[in-house]
């Protein structure tokens, strides 16, 4: 059987051989590989876009966040000082100022969310109480107020939740400034009463020895004498921001003749001596930091009208403020706190008495406390009058905390 011959298509083989050509020019031709590099240049484009302006915006959010905790956190432990240290429920002045104050801190421009049961009292294993104060803040998707992202709502993440924590204190205070150049004793238990305790007033006088001619404990030991126990000790006798809030006290130039409540003894500021110097850190704050245990240098001669002229200038300060005995507080002054609020430096009793038994002629000043005090006014003889309230001081020492401290350091700790 003879075969038939097979007739190639010229045309076919043509075509054939140009798609074999093109296939091989396809694989060296790199134009094609610029439209993918310009495509992975804008992918990366797009995320540092996002977190340029994401993650910028989350942490300017943390931030703001935190600040609202700080604020929210000092805001309670200053309520703790100045309003009740011991009223930690869900309406009263701590909670209440923490959540108020914290509100008014906004996170990315909206209000964060802070409920009562985001204040806590922690309790201070160093002072032994309930002296601080914890807030924490959100803004989260569970409070439904989380923030919105921007450029990663592309990516299918629409917000972020933010959230803070701050604990601040309200610690027994060892030191203080803008200190009245004045000083009164400490409190002490009066026991003129035949042995048993009287009560205490401000007219009483602090009696160890018997008085002798026109001098106060000059004469021998008594029977029953006065008892002072110092801030610190189980009993301790001395003023209490709580329970004498409010006790009104006219204080009288004293002439170092008697230890009573409502006589006080003109020392000199460390920095300068006389009068004008007297009569200014009376009107003004001094920032020098006096301390528990300072020895106080007496000033000399008659501080009456310094004392008059230094307290007009005080007053003239913040003119409106006044006591209101409704609230047990102070009232239209236009400082959060009045500067007409002032610490008042409290001797040992026990120390000055024995100084003036020994015949000393200038016995010794030995800062035990602090006495918060508001001036309400002064007349012309030079006597002051005003109010116990509670105050703010600093902490000289960390280690060692004044414990039973009249006033309170308000810090943050975390």
């Amino acid at each position: 059987m003879r075969s038939t011959p097979t007739h190639t298509d010229p045309y076919a083989t043509k075509l054939r051989r140009a798609t074999a050509e093109r296939v091989r020019q396809v694989r060296r031709d790199e134009r094609g590989s610029s439209l993918v590099m310009i495509g992975f240049s804008l992918m990366a484009l797009f995320a540092a876009t996002m977190l340029a302006i994401d993650v910028g915006m989350l942490m300017t959010a943390r931030t703001q966040a935190q600040t609202s905790a700080d604020a929210g956190a000092l805001a309670g432990a200053t309520a703790l000082v100045y309003n009740s240290f011991t009223n930690h429920s869900s309406s009263g002045p701590a909670v209440a100022g923490a959540i108020n104050t914290a509100k008014t801190n906004l996170v990315v421009g909206r209000e964060v969310s802070v409920t009562p049961a985001d204040v806590t009292f922690p309790f201070n294993s160093v002072t032994g109480q309930a002296d601080q104060v914890q807030v924490t803040v959100y803004r989260t998707r569970a409070r439904s107020n989380p923030i919105s992202t921007m450029i990663a709502s592309f990516f299918g993440i629409d917000t972020v939740d933010v959230a803070a924590t701050a604990t601040a204190t309200a610690s027994p205070a060892d030191a203080a400034t803008c200190v009245l150049p004045f000083t009164i004793p400490d409190k002490w238990t009066e026991k003129g009463c035949g042995g048993a305790s009287c009560p205490w007033s401000v007219n009483e006088t602090f009696d160890m020895y018997a008085k002798q001619g026109q001098n106060q404990n000059a004469g021998p030991p008594l029977l029953h004498p006065d008892i002072y126990v110092p801030p610190g000790s189980r009993d301790a006798t001395g003023y209490n921001p709580s329970t004498d809030k409010g006790l009104r006290l006219v204080l009288k130039n004293n002439n170092q003749n008697r230890v009573a409540p409502s006589m006080y003894n003109a020392w000199a500021i460390p920095g300068g001596v006389g009068g004008d110097y007297y009569r200014e850190n009376i009107a003004a704050c001094n920032s020098r930091v006096v301390a528990i245990g300072d020895l106080l240098t007496p000033e000399n001669g008659n501080m009456t009208g310094p004392t008059q002229q230094g307290t007009s200038d005080l007053m003239a300060s913040d003119p409106n403020a006044h006591w209101d005995d409704g609230c047990n507080c102070v009232k239209g002054s236009q400082f959060p706190v009045s500067p007409r609020i002032r610490a008042v430096p409290l001797y040992n009793p026990t120390r000055y008495t024995e100084g003036q038994h020994s015949g000393r002629s200038q016995p010794e000043l030995e800062v035990v406390n602090y006495l918060g005090f508001f001036v309400e006014d002064v007349n012309g003889g030079g006597e002051v009058i005003g109010r116990v309230h509670p105050i703010s001081g600093r902490i000289r020492n960390p280690n060692s905390p004044a414990v039973g401290a009249f006033a309170q350091a308000i810090m943050l700790v975390r």
